[in-house]
């Protein structure tokens, strides 16, 4: 992404992201990696970070393909429970004001197919909605915009339309033509879904994952915070929508991965060596400090 913030009008975030499996019985080993790293770029600074592991483990780090910060351990000791605590403080930059944009010859000619191809592809999450008789019709009239820029206007106003925000009716391997389907999903709902329509009209698009704290600022105040989900797309530059909310992404948006879909950029996924498991739920706490 480009553009230069706003000096004075961003924040200063503490986040306090807790996560993890229970298991039904004792399990001999794990093997867990862990995207809750803010970036340190475009803008924003990461400030500290620590990831707090129960069993204890020792953490090895390393940047993946699509840029993320990932923390993988393993657990070599019988355990029943695994706990994942990341916590953060981050600087987030002000609504970056990006004026370059291109023209529709631009974003589908072939160089730029070939750049950022990853972003034009189908997925596991992601599928070829020019292919949906549910959703054909939309894409025409996404590709009939007058320019890209309000292409993803119609294609997010349309995926709004169609999909009401609507929490424990999907999950997290529901794909984009589900979601369209069953007119309710989450911001990773939203988020596949523009993807969909966006990548069909043959503009670069891909899936950002991090936190959101409230839309007003509340220094001092700790609020339950949210895993969010948008999108960035290419049009002359990288831009940001945030296809839940119908709105900027600005200093309440903290970026923590990037990636073609969710399969890029899970919090916390592994293996582990034993039976049935269930997830310990996801408890995100985000304090505005004073800058």
């Amino acid at each position: 992404m480009g553009g230069v913030p706003e000096p004075g009008t961003g924040r200063r975030l503490h986040i306090s992201h807790r996560t993890g499996y229970r298991y039904a019985g004792l399990v001999d080993a794990s093997f867990n990696e862990v995207r809750m790293t803010p970036l340190h770029r475009d803008g924003q600074a990461l400030l500290s970070h620590a990831l707090h592991v129960t069993p204890s483990a020792a953490v090895q780090s390393y940047v993946d393909y699509w840029g993320a910060h990932v923390e993988s351990f393993d657990v070599h000791e019988p355990h029943d429970r695994l706990e994942v605590v990341s916590v953060s403080t981050v600087d987030t930059p002000a609504h970056r004001r990006i004026d370059k944009r291109a023209t529709w010859d631009t974003v589908t000619s072939d160089a730029v197919a070939d750049r950022w191809a990853e972003y034009l592809t189908a997925t596991g999450y992601v599928d070829d909605a020019a292919l949906d008789p549910l959703r054909v019709a939309i894409v025409d009239e996404v590709r009939r915009a007058p320019s890209p820029r309000e292409a993803v206007e119609t294609a997010v106003a349309a995926v709004r339309d169609r999909i009401a925000y609507t929490p424990g009716v999907t999950t997290v391997y529901t794909t984009a033509r589900e979601a369209w389907s069953e007119g309710h999903g989450v911001c990773q709902d939203f988020a596949h879904a523009t993807l969909a329509l966006l990548r069909a009209a043959r503009i670069p698009a891909r899936y950002v994952s991090g936190y959101l704290h409230s839309l007003e600022e509340r220094v001092g105040e700790t609020v339950a915070g949210e895993s969010h989900a948008w999108v960035e797309y290419w049009d002359g530059d990288w831009h940001s929508v945030d296809p839940t909310n119908d709105r900027e992404v600005g200093p309440a948006h903290v970026l923590v991965a990037r990636g073609r879909d969710y399969a890029d950029v899970p919090p916390l996924k592994g293996i582990y060596a034993g039976g049935a498991s269930e997830a310990l739920g996801v408890v995100v706490e985000i304090t505005q400090q004073p800058r």
